[in-house]
């Protein structure tokens, strides 16, 4: 008898996110992210950990208060200390600014969690390509 060996699934779900190329112009949107879910605390350290490198240690994230689920005013991220803001505007519900001092600002479309996979690849690919 022979046993099939199942293979292991990821012990941390693959991080759905696209980033627009690298240039030398200002984009009013870098890319975008699908979390699972609208809870920071659980969703931040994996989009962290996803970042180019160059993009430096990300130290402030500014989300849409009416959306994401109630957060601290600051997280311990990766033994670093990453402050996070909730901004009750309506101008841009659905995105995530992230900080680096000295770096840069990043501005991401956030695609909800709920949406459905061939709802979400289209507008994923459309925050990320060249096109603006």
């Amino acid at each position: 008898m022979t046993t099939a060996l199942q293979p292991q699934l990821p012990s941390h779900p693959v991080l759905r996110l696209r980033l627009a190329p690298r240039s030398g112009m200002p984009r009013s949107i870098d890319g975008a992210w699908w979390p699972r879910s609208y809870d920071l605390l659980v969703e931040l350290p994996s989009l962290i950990a996803g970042l180019p490198r160059a993009w430096g240690q990300i130290a402030s994230v500014t989300v849409n208060g009416a959306v994401w689920s109630a957060v601290p005013g600051r997280m311990l991220v990766f033994n670093e200390v990453v402050r996070l803001h909730r901004a009750l505007t309506a101008s841009a519900p659905h995105t995530i600014v992230l900080l680096t001092p000295g770096r840069g600002r990043w501005d991401l479309m956030v695609v909800p969690p709920e949406t459905a996979e061939e709802t979400a690849e289209p507008l994923m690919a459309a925050a990320a390509s060249d096109q603006e």
